[in-house]
């Protein structure tokens, strides 16, 4: 049977992060006021500022299919590509600059920022991360919460896929996402707790609240979370993508599984909620290896290649695809399911050594792919 669900279900709002380089030299470049002032003129509510200086945020409107997705989503990064070149800079979607040291990175003078650094130390000087935040439209309060606890098991594959942010400070961490090393140090992150209804997920909430240890939920950050602003669950698991054709494929499964997870619940049904500690080690494994060492299918009791998951993925998927208008978007995650962003800049990096290029070379040539892989799909 094919549910229909109501037009406020299901759609899409994404923001993404970016950081600017110089078209020179490739190191990371503060913002001039110029910059920010051509884009706010070009796309008004669309755009602003980052904690750091050197990064800029961007956000669709409310997005009805994936289709009306990419056209925002590739009209917001064309016209910072565009505003940016006019300064000799350049937007790269990428969640750590391969070689920028976070110590000399100033944070944006604004009230939420300066309130962050005082609250947060050291820490936060360090976020010198960007990532990519899928909102899908959940009406019902309690159903957010209750499709937010099913959809906690597929996190950790959005991240295996997207992952982009192998180096750090101008060293191969060995990871495919540094990035969380980076933002698990702040409080509040990780996986979403288990919660009964939204009532619960509010007592909770304003037991912070009540103290003002927080001044609003946006200061939680889970991987997935009920939205602080709007009627949706945001997840905020993923590294973000240099190429917008992959953020809108991971955008369209994640739009799928919530889905099916609703049609799950309109057949009083549900996805097998896993004990947070299992899908914490899939989480680690996907921060580590990225997609080439697979995730562990905890129903088989079995480490599952990452190509096997997502043609399964896809076919969990695929009445909700074909209601939706995705189909062809899933269809690209089985080349994402071979090769990440994270595995492209080290091919990059090593075939500039392999050729006699030294290392600052080697991470040079990284962020011009970046810069280039940023473009491709403009």
């Amino acid at each position: 049977m094919a549910y229909s669900f109501d037009d406020d279900h299901f759609t899409l709002g994404l923001e993404e992060e970016y950081l600017l380089v110089d078209r020179d030299t490739y190191e990371l470049a503060e913002a001039p006021d110029g910059l920010m002032a051509a884009c706010v003129d070009k796309l008004a509510g669309q755009v602003s500022p980052e904690f750091l200086q050197c990064q800029i945020e961007v956000g669709t409107g409310i997005c009805p299919t994936i289709a009306d997705a990419r056209a925002d989503l590739g009209r917001l990064r064309a016209t910072v590509a565009d505003c940016a070149e006019r300064f000799n800079l350049a937007p790269i979607a990428v969640s750590c600059h391969p070689f920028a040291d976070w110590k000399d990175q100033p944070h944006t003078d604004r009230d939420r920022y300066n309130q962050l650094a005082r609250d947060l130390g050291g820490v936060v000087q360090r976020m010198l991360i960007c990532g990519a935040h899928c909102h899908v439209g959940l009406p019902a309060e309690n159903v957010r919460i209750d499709i937010m606890g099913q959809l906690a098991y597929f996190l950790p594959h959005l991240l295996a896929l997207s992952t982009s942010s192998p180096f750090w400070q101008g060293r191969d961490t060995g990871l495919a996402s540094y990035r969380l090393t980076v933002f698990d140090n702040l409080p509040r992150t990780g996986l979403p707790p288990e919660f009964s209804s939204f009532g619960e997920f509010r007592r909770s909430v304003e037991v912070l609240l009540g103290l003002e240890v927080i001044e609003d939920t946006s200061k939680i950050w889970w991987d997935l979370r009920p939205s602080a602003n709007f009627p949706t669950l945001e997840t905020r698991i993923c590294d973000v993508s240099p190429r917008l054709e992959d953020q809108l494929a991971l955008s369209a499964l994640i739009q799928c599984l919530v889905r099916m997870l609703m049609r799950l619940r309109q057949n009083n049904q549900r996805w097998r909620v896993y004990d947070r500690f299992l899908i914490n080690e899939n989480r680690w494994r996907a921060q580590r290896y990225g997609v080439s060492e697979g995730l562990i299918d905890f129903g088989r009791g079995e480490i599952v290649d990452m190509g096997v998951l997502v043609k399964e993925l896809i076919a969990l998927v695929e009445e909700d695809a074909e209601i939706l208008g995705c189909r062809e978007e899933l269809e690209r995650l089985h080349s994402m399911a071979t090769e990440t962003s994270a595995d492209r800049q080290r091919k990059v990096y090593q075939g500039i050594r392999n050729a006699g290029g030294d290392h600052d070379a080697g991470m040079r040539s990284v962020v011009e792919h970046l810069v280039d892989e940023f473009h491709m799909d403009l």
